[in-house]
């Protein structure tokens, strides 16, 4: 009897992952390439709409994943996402330029937050045995060693561009703060980012009434279990309520890419940030999320998926406040390893969605990654266009 209860688990179970699978497979419109080199990493990409329509992507372009002199670029769509233009470059010092978030403001305007590395021989030698091939650290090492990196040191961290025009033309540099996505404006004018960089295993939320202006924190939410579990990447945004709600990516300590602790983390203000209810568990593993309001009322959240099938997946809320691993959505699931993710939605128009991501094409993808081959193809910024499922 007990052996006929496990196998009738075991279909269940069996039956419940085909279910999602045929739901998920039903809802993917089209799978698309947003911009793909053989020779470039491409990684961490963002996208927004712009005050005029236009579909603005960011994301970092590198030699590798930690190569020492990435840039930002940016490219745009006028046509609701059927074609591209090429990369425009829209940040790149002298050191390596990595991190790239977007909060779009009123009447065209738009901030880019940045982050920016500034690395070292001494940090490249450090490395892991296997993280790449001895050739490349030596040759890496020249390039940081060079006087005009040296004296770039200065630009490590975080900092701001601020365009007038829908991201068609960017500010000198200015203080900012770091947001892996970007963050969002207030009825007020007021500017709102949830940042992690140098904030050390937790969140910070911070705000300014001009994005030439200094950020100031207002609140920390912090992990209930900080030696063992910090957050981070964390995304933010306003419900038509008023209520403002953040999904956080939780690290175990140490660091492990399929730890069973990394499901997103959620939280709520209700008085634009100022407090925030105590962060709870998620049913949803993976990571870093994104969070859309759909034209519906109902809140998309997207996060990568670093457990096999490797790929990307998205959650669909009915209100942003409940998330049930049963209204979970898989975008994609034929990724050959975990470089992957930080993916990002928009609505395309009502019920039809387009999320971004960065993942190696699975035609040339190499299933090991340490040492990388030089030789193969980089990750490509993808997208997957999807239905929303019907209320």
């Amino acid at each position: 009897m007990k052996f006929r209860h496990i196998i009738l688990v075991i279909l269940l179970l069996a039956f419940s992952a085909g279910s999602m699978a045929q739901q998920s497979d039903s809802l993917i419109l089209r799978q698309i390439s947003v911009y793909s080199s053989h020779d470039e990493y491409c990684a961490w990409p963002t996208i927004v709409r712009a005050s005029n329509g236009d579909l603005v992507v960011a994301f970092s372009l590198n030699e590798e994943h930690l190569g020492p002199d990435g840039k930002i670029v940016m490219v745009r769509s006028s046509d609701n996402g059927k074609t591209w233009t090429k990369p425009q470059i829209l940040y790149d010092s002298p050191i390596d330029d990595r991190d790239i978030g977007l909060t779009v403001g009123k009447n065209g305007l738009m901030l880019a937050h940045l982050w920016s590395t500034f690395w070292t021989c001494e940090k490249y030698r450090a490395l892991p045995p296997k993280a790449y091939p001895p050739e490349t650290i030596d040759r890496w090492c020249k390039v940081v060693n060079r006087p005009d990196y040296k004296a770039a040191k200065s630009m490590a961290g975080e900092a701001g561009l601020v365009s007038r025009d829908n991201g068609k033309t960017w500010s000198p540099r200015l203080p900012g703060k770091d947001s892996v996505k970007g963050g969002i404006q207030l009825p007020d004018g007021t500017f709102l980012v949830a940042s992690y960089r140098l904030e050390k295993n937790f969140v910070g939320i911070y705000k300014t009434d001009s994005p030439e202006k200094p950020w100031i924190k207002i609140a920390d939410v912090k992990s209930p279990c900080p030696d063992s579990l910090r957050f981070g990447e964390p995304h933010i945004l306003r419900l038509p309520s008023g209520r403002i709600i953040m999904m956080m990516r939780a690290t175990p300590i140490p660091y492990s890419d399929n730890s069973e602790r990394s499901h997103l983390y959620f939280t709520y203000s209700d008085d634009d940030g100022q407090t925030w209810a105590a962060p709870v568990k998620t049913e949803l593993w993976g990571y870093p999320p994104h969070l859309l309001l759909l034209s519906d009322g109902r809140v998309v959240c997207a996060y990568g998926y670093r457990r096999k099938p490797y790929g990307q997946r998205v959650c669909i809320s009915k209100d942003g406040m409940i998330w049930k691993k049963e209204n979970e959505i898989v975008l994609r699931n034929d990724a050959c390893n975990i470089d992957l993710g930080y993916p990002a939605s928009v609505e395309l128009q009502p019920g039809k969605v387009l999320t971004i991501y960065y993942q190696p094409d699975p035609k040339d993808c190499p299933q090991e990654m340490h040492p990388p081959d030089p030789n193969r193809s980089r990750p490509d910024i993808l997208g997957t266009i999807w239905r929303v499922p019907s209320k």
